[in-house]
This record gives C-alpha cells, structure tokens and sequence, in this order.
C-alpha cells in the first residue's frame, strides 16, 4: 500500500532526492475522464502524448487506450484489463481494481484539456531539467571532438525544438484541415486586394509574379557582379521592416499582419555598409555622397531625418564573415525566439560555411540548410548566389538556371529562384568609337532604351509561373522600384 499511497500523494522522487515536477492527481483525473467517456481523447490528443505521463504505469494505460480508440474499439475498466491485468506496474498499485478506481474517481470531463496542458507543461519542465543536466555532463567532459561553441549550438538546438514542441501539430493532416488553411490563404490574399498571399516586397510587379514571399520556402536571388543582387535584397529587407504592423493574425495568434521583423546576413559587406545603402535609398542621397560625406546642408538634413525614421524599423543585421550553416541557423532561431522572426536574407550562399572538404558536397549542404531553416521556422529565407561565368561567353547574357554556380542542389533546394539582370551594364561596355557614327547612335537609342531598367527573371517557382518581371533601378541610390508602363505616364504610381 505504501506505493499507491506514494502515487496517490504525488511524492515520487529523484535519484537525489529532488522532486521531479510533475501531477499525479491530473493524471489520474484524465485518465479516468477518457475511460468514462472516449470522446474526451480527442480533445487531449493534439496536447499531449504517452510521453508526457510521468508516472509509467499511467503511461501504459493511456498507451492501450488510445491504440484501442483508435481503431474505434471501447477503452473502459472492463476492456483494459485483458491487456493490462499482467502488468507488474499496475499489480503493485492493486490491479485491474486500480482502472475502475480511476474511472469512479473521475469528477469532470469539462476540465479534461486543462489537465492535459498541465501534464504537457510538467513534462517540458521534466525535458528541460534533463536537458540542463546533459548540457552539463558535456561541457564537464574535456573532449578534443567536442569544442564549446558546438556544444552551444547544439544546446540552443534542442531547447527550440522544445520550445516548438505542442505547437504544431505533425504528421498527416485530413483533408479537411489541409483545404481549409488553403481557403484561410486564399482569403488572406483576398482581404489584400487579390493577387498577394505571403509577405509584400514592396515591389508591386514582383508581387504579382511571385505572390508574394511565402512561409518555408526558399528564394535564391541570383546575378553576376554588378548586376544589383545585394541593392534588390536590401530594398526587399528595408520594404518589409518598414512595413511591419504587428496584430492578430487569421489563425488567432499574435505576430505581423503586415510586413516583418528581417533577419539579414550579410557575409560580404559590413553592418554600416548596409545599414549606407539603406540609407541611401531612404533619404534619397547618393551612396557615394554618404560615403565621401560630401553633402548639401539641405542632404544632411535629410539623411539625419531618414536615419530617425529606420530607428524602430525591426531590421536586424549579422555580419559575421564566413559563417557556418549551424551558427547561422542557430542565430536565426535566437532571433525568433527574442524579437520575432518573419524573413531571413542571406548575402551571399557561397561565403557560408559546411561541413564537408567537398565544395559542390559543402554547397549542398548549405542549400539543404537554408531550405531546413525556411521550414522549421515557417518564414521566407532569400539567399544570394554567384553565377558561374559561363554567363559571360554567351551573346546573350540572361541567366539561366544552369548558370547556378557550383552545385545542382541550390536548384533543387529552392522553390524559387530569380536572376538579376542589368542589359544596361552590357551595353555601357560595347560603346564604339567616335568615329563611328552609325553605330554610336544605334547605341545611344539603345541606352536611352535601357536606361534606369532592370529584370528579375523568374527561372523556377514550384508555386507559380515562371517569366520576366521589369523593374526600374536607380544606381545612384541603389534602389529597385515600380516601373511605369508606359500607358501609366501622368498618373500617380504607388511606387517609387
């Protein structure tokens, strides 16, 4: 009897005599809830699973219960009993006796899923105080094979997959629920005023051809130099953080209803350089007066004004060189967890570091990464990358996808991938002499054509259509914007 009473009481112990938390009293009081009434495990079971029960015996029975559930077969007293009654657990807490105890003791079913959220909550405290105790173990055992900074990442790891557990639910979703987040979408876009779903970038064109950035995917963003990669990337960053509103959402949790808090990487340029460009497109002053500092009284003030303005933008930036795919991920989910997390930027896929001595091996590696990234924390990851210059060989210089440099695996990785184009940046280089004058002013017309546009070639969207979205570039600036069509001359454009 000492045991049932130890059970009874709650009292279990620890190895060292510290009470591990837990609720014995609410397992009992949901265990007999579901063996009252089956329809009650329903409730409980998107909360908690056999796992969280602290007490083993208690385990087995939910165990058996939900298998019989299931498959729609009764759990009560009566039914357990064939399966449970050699227990050894269950002999000592008095037998199958034990289960009808249960199921007499049961007071209510309405409280059902508040004891299984106290379980739940038990059990993570249980998970945590292990996990502690093993974080401790590691960094005590002085191990060549084990540095430190792995073992933090690895720690920070484990406590966000602790963190995310409960929240969503995994595995198979009825077909039910798979279309009615569909419909929730397609109304979200609607609400919108159509054509959007994801995350605005601020340019409407590519908003249309991409609809928007969406949650788990990733979006490779690639050029050759000089082509704007980074200006489109830090448009697209400064759009988002600049737009950011925070509220309730569809889905009744709270978080960005419009734009987002931007984690951007930058691997290439430092934090102030960014931070210039940035600058540069928010105070309309060139980035190359910012950097001279040679600027009117008038341009000062302005810049001083614009740097007011982007202070609560919610735009994060990481400039730490050649960072390894791990750290990256792990400071990612730092910075969900600290201050909310809605898009992540990469400047640029190859100056991030992987594991392998294999560069295209490594290159996959890191794709894999960035796209494991966009999933587990269901936001829109842009990574950067070089083109091979093959690209450079051809007359016509538009990317193509076999122009990914490397690796076929960033193609594979991505659910989007987007080439910059400039043909004015071409076209500047095969100017021809003075004296030739037919061909100096066949290529005047054609700068004049060219002048102040750029493309973003769509070569793969495993959502959308593929094709060419126009936009117009400032270089002075470092600015992507709106083009203006030419049946929208005189009238007001909501762009730039």
């Amino acid at each position: 009897m000492n045991e049932i009473a130890k059970i009874q009481t709650g009292e279990s112990e620890q190895e060292d005599g510290d009470p591990m938390p837990h609720s014995i009293e609410a397992e009992q009081q949901l265990l007999g809830a579901i063996l009252t009434n089956n329809d009650v495990y329903d409730k409980v079971a998107s909360i908690i699973t056999a796992e969280h029960f602290y007490e083993p015996v208690h385990k087995r029975i939910y165990e058996v219960a939900a298998a019989r559930i299931a498959k729609n077969n009764l759990a009560t007293p009566v039914t357990l009993k064939a399966f449970l009654e050699d227990d050894e657990g269950l002999k000592e807490l008095g037998g199958p006796a034990y289960l009808a105890r249960l199921a007499g003791a049961s007071i209510s079913a309405f409280a059902v899923r508040d004891y299984a959220q106290m379980i739940y909550d038990f059990a993570i405290r249980r998970e945590l105080m292990r996990l502690g105790q093993d974080i401790a173990d590691k960094a005590r055992q002085v191990d060549v094979s084990s540095e430190p900074k792995e073992q933090i990442v690895e720690a920070e790891q484990k406590l966000y997959q602790l963190s995310e557990q409960g929240q969503t639910e995994s595995g198979f979703k009825s077909f039910l629920k798979a279309v009615t987040e569909a419909v929730n979408v397609t109304n979200e876009a609607y609400q919108r005023g159509g054509g959007m779903a994801g995350i605005s970038t601020g340019l409407a064109d590519l908003d249309k051809q991409l609809g928007g950035l969406h949650p788990s995917d990733l979006l490779i963003l690639a050029g050759r130099p000089s082509m704007g990669k980074t200006s489109l990337a830090t448009n697209i960053a400064f759009n988002v953080a600049k737009a950011y509103k925070r509220g309730l959402r569809h889905d009744g949790t709270e978080g960005a209803v419009d734009g987002g808090v931007v984690g951007f990487f930058s691997l290439e340029m430092s934090a102030e350089q960014l931070a210039g460009r940035v600058l540069a497109e928010a105070s309309e002053i060139s980035s190359h007066k910012i950097r001279q500092g040679d600027m009117t009284e008038e341009e000062f003030r302005r810049f001083v004004q614009a740097a007011k303005d982007l202070e609560s933008c919610p735009l994060f930036i990481d400039d730490t060189p050649a960072l390894p795919i791990s750290q990256l991920a792990a400071r990612a989910r730092r910075l969900k967890r600290t201050h909310g997390l809605d898009l992540v930027i990469i400047d640029y896929l190859q100056l991030c570091r992987g594991m392998s001595d294999n560069r295209v091996n490594e290159i996959g590696e890191i794709s894999m990464g960035m796209k494991a990234i966009a999933k587990e924390l269901n936001i829109p990851v842009i990574a950067l990358s070089q083109l091979s210059r093959q690209v450079e060989q051809r007359d016509d210089k538009r990317p193509q996808l076999s122009d990914l440099r490397e690796s076929g695996s960033i193609e594979q990785d991505a659910d989007v991938v987007m080439f910059v184009f400039r043909e004015e940046y071409y076209k500047e280089r095969e100017k021809p002499g003075d004296h030739e004058l037919e061909k100096m002013e066949e290529w005047k017309a054609a700068m004049e054509r060219l002048h102040a546009k750029a493309e973003v070639i769509v070569g793969k969207q495993r959502h959308g259509p593929i094709g060419t979205v126009e936009l117009a570039f400032e270089a002075q600036f470092t600015r992507f914007g709106n083009l203006v069509k030419p049946w929208q001359q005189g009238v007001a454009d909501d762009g730039y």
